[in-house]
């Protein structure tokens, strides 16, 4: 297509928009009404989690052979399908009554919006011309941002006013314009039909990736290896990721080609982004059940509380987009990695007392830092690749940045589980009949040990306590994980050339 006289540039423009905006939205939309669908279908804390990975996962399976489905079935088919199956997935999302059900239209979703970014930025890319790509990526940027800002806040008015279900029927309305759009004004690409994928490297990876999730998502919940079942999921696991890595090394064209291991910048790069989407995703998973359910916060106040975060992220975005290339990439990183370990430091001293400033203010910072994570990470990373390789780094990265993620939910929703019986037990200790704390009037009146209601009373306070320090302890390991890719720093190479427009087809959320 060429880029020169493209028909319609602001109609396709718009419909790009429309659909990375519901892509984008699903990221956060769900994480303010989790507590709502954790009710709705009797799910535990750490089941309630698979609605979050299980999204995750499907998309950063589906995510590496975008470019390949483009190139064998024509761009704009594969945009419309991808398009049609996310909505689709959305209204089942939407009318499922079962947790198993979330989950399965969940991994649907994934499958058919893991194609809607990349497919997004490859169409403004095509449909401009040179010197109009920067600013129609910064427009598509914009929208990719205002996911994670409208997110919350949309979601928790969508739930409050109607019911959780809606976080889902809201992608309907944007879906059927996207499509409309599309259909209409976006011209078909040529199609490569000779183009090959590495479909035992791709399978591989997939069961690999897929059967890890399963055991961290379940191994709380049945004893970890202790269970047969946890015993065999990780013997898939480890024997396709063998697999996997023996045919990458011995056929001629892999899945993931080995050289782009060779460029330092990128080894570093997705170790880094596998941290920083571990520690981002975790911490949206984690805020909403503590602002709903330890500080009784009502589902809007959570969502309005939540989105300055992603306002300080857009901020950030902007003012580094213009610094990158006149400050080195190594200090806009460093200063990233501060800011979000800081909060991080912050929130492992909260209370449930915690002043709703504290928090908004504590939530804009760290959404500054991730800002100043996300746009510089991708353009050291990706930048020093040459041009033929530049494309797959760019799914691997992505695909590195899902994993990460993933792993990074099930783990702190895990270890919330754990520590919350732990901590129970070591405190429940102290709460004996004898204890002298008990002679006191005023605390018999409400806690008697000695009654039934007393005893069920006192606990509910131990079960809360016990809560606030787990939620403390995940806050402490996702500061000390954000503070161990400090040391990567010192191994990025300075690119020649790394600023400009490089990084506009290569920045993702």
């Amino acid at each position: 297509m060429a880029a020169g006289g493209v028909p319609n540039r602001a109609a396709i423009t718009i419909c790009v928009i429309l659909a990375t905006l519901m892509q984008a939205l699903d990221t956060t939309i769900a994480n303010v009404a989790l507590p709502y669908m954790q009710g709705s279908v009797s799910a535990t804390q750490d089941q309630i989690g698979w609605v979050l990975t299980s999204y995750i996962v499907a998309a950063a399976i589906m995510t590496p052979p975008t470019g390949w489905l483009a190139g064998r079935f024509g761009l704009k088919r594969l945009f419309l399908v991808s398009i049609a199956g996310f909505t689709i997935a959305s209204m089942l999302c939407g009318m499922a009554q079962s947790l198993v059900q979330i989950v399965l239209f969940r991994v649907l979703q994934g499958l058919f919006g893991a194609a809607l970014v990349p497919l997004s930025q490859t169409t403004l890319l095509n449909i401009n011309p040179k010197e109009r790509q920067g600013s129609a990526m910064a427009l598509w940027g914009v929208a990719v941002m205002a996911g994670p800002v409208l997110g919350p806040v949309l979601g928790g008015w969508l739930t409050s006013a109607y019911s959780w279900r809606f976080v889902f029927f809201i992608n309907l309305p944007i879906g059927i314009l996207a499509f409309l759009g599309m259909s209409s004004f976006l011209t078909e690409t040529a199609r490569n039909t000779t183009a090959k994928l590495d479909w035992f490297g791709f399978g591989t990876l997939s069961l690999a990736i897929g059967a890890m999730q399963v055991l961290l998502d379940r191994g709380e919940e049945l004893d970890w290896f202790g269970s047969g079942e946890i015993v065999i999921e990780g013997i898939i696991a480890a024997s396709a990721f063998y697999l996997f890595m023996a045919h990458t090394f011995t056929t001629r064209a892999p899945f993931v080609r080995p050289s782009l291991f060779k460029d330092r910048n990128f080894t570093a790069g997705i170790l880094f982004i596998s941290i920083v989407g571990l520690t981002y995703y975790a911490s949206l998973a984690l805020q909403p059940p503590y602002l709903q359910d330890l500080m009784n916060y009502p589902i809007v106040s959570a969502g309005l509380v939540l989105g300055p975060r992603g306002v300080g992220t857009m901020a950030a975005m902007m003012a580094v987009g213009k610094l990158i290339g006149r400050v080195d990439t190594r200090y806009l990183l460093g200063i990233g990695l501060g800011l979000t370990a800081w909060s991080f430091y912050e929130m492992a001293g909260w209370t449930p007392d915690v002043a709703q400033m504290t928090i908004i203010v504590i939530g804009v910072i760290q959404g500054i830092g991730l800002g100043f994570i996300f746009v510089p990470l991708s353009v050291v990373t990706l930048s020093t690749l040459s041009p033929e390789l530049r494309a797959e780094g760019a799914g691997l990265y992505s695909l590195s940045r899902n994993i990460g993620s993933s792993v990074g939910i099930s783990v702190v929703n895990s270890l919330l589980t754990r520590n919350t019986q732990i901590n129970h037990a070591a405190i429940a200790q102290h709460v004996t009949a004898v204890n002298r704390m008990f002679d006191d009037r005023m605390i018999a009146q409400f806690w008697d040990p000695m009654t039934a209601a007393g005893r069920a009373a006192l606990d509910a306070v131990v079960t809360r306590q016990a809560q606030i320090i787990a939620y403390i302890d995940d806050y402490k390991l996702l500061m000390i994980a954000t503070l161990a890719v400090v040391p990567l720093l010192v191994v990025f190479k300075k690119a020649s050339g790394a600023g400009g427009s490089d990084h506009a087809d290569v920045v993702e959320l």
